[in-house]
């Protein structure tokens, strides 16, 4: 079966051949979920084809600004291959290295990341599959570490990890006063266990909002809530 290059969404397309890792349901409800209000300057961190970048820049107004970190030469060329073509241009910066070498002017409103999150799994063959599923080139003391540097104080940070991880890298997260203020749980079907969390993180501690998505009702029909939650984005919704 020849693979698939292209991937097209409402308002526009990105190819993730060349991308490490291809876009799949994680990055669509990050990219979907995240809280935009006040949201003037972003960064998006590991931003692989660039799908949520461009998913923030459809969301936001003219005069928000993007930068979008990647450590992967090849998959930060590729994403801005996908900005250059896309309808927003002009708000998205792709930025080439390591978030731990990246120095902005300022610090950001929202800061989002789709991280690598396998830490004691079997390591796959490839070198750059490898690194941008395992937490090598960036654990998460490191991002969050990131984060703080980058962050304005009334700013927020949004990231996805599966369950496991999500309690571990929260224990991090408060150690270093990064508070969680939003959690929602992410499952295939209602009676499955829950396969991810969404998370967002603030600099003060304050009553946390929770929620639930549920990619299926019954059947292969997807859930009301994920339709609400993505029909800005996905062609049969």
């Amino acid at each position: 079966m020849k693979r698939k290059t292209h991937f097209h969404f409402k308002q526009f397309s990105l190819r993730h051949d060349r991308c490490t890792m291809k876009v799949g349901t994680d990055a669509v409800l990050l990219g979907s979920w995240a809280n935009i209000i006040k949201a003037k300057s972003i960064l998006d961190i590991g931003t692989g084809s660039g799908i949520i970048a461009l998913m923030l820049a459809q969301r936001t107004s003219s005069d928000t600004k993007i930068d979008a970190v990647e450590i992967e030469k090849k998959d930060a060329e590729q994403a801005l291959e996908n900005i250059l073509q896309s309808t927003w241009p002009a708000k998205i910066c792709i930025h080439h290295l390591p978030v731990q070498e990246f120095v902005p002017l300022n610090r950001y409103d929202l800061i989002i990341s789709n991280p690598p999150y396998f830490i004691n799994s079997l390591e796959p063959p490839d070198k750059r599959r490898h690194r941008a599923r395992h937490t090598i080139a960036l654990n998460y003391e490191a991002l969050i570490s990131s984060v703080q540097r980058l962050l304005k104080p009334d700013g927020k940070f949004n990231v996805i990890l599966p369950h496991t991880e999500s309690v571990q890298f929260n224990t991090l997260a408060r150690r270093s006063k990064l508070f969680c203020t939003r959690k929602f749980s992410f499952r295939t079907r209602a009676e499955k266990p829950i396969e991810r969390w969404l998370l967002e993180f603030s600099n003060y501690e304050q009553s946390i909002e929770v929620g639930e998505i549920l990619l299926y009702d019954e059947g292969l029909e997807w859930s009301d809530n994920y339709k609400s939650l993505t029909r800005d984005f996905y062609l049969k919704i």
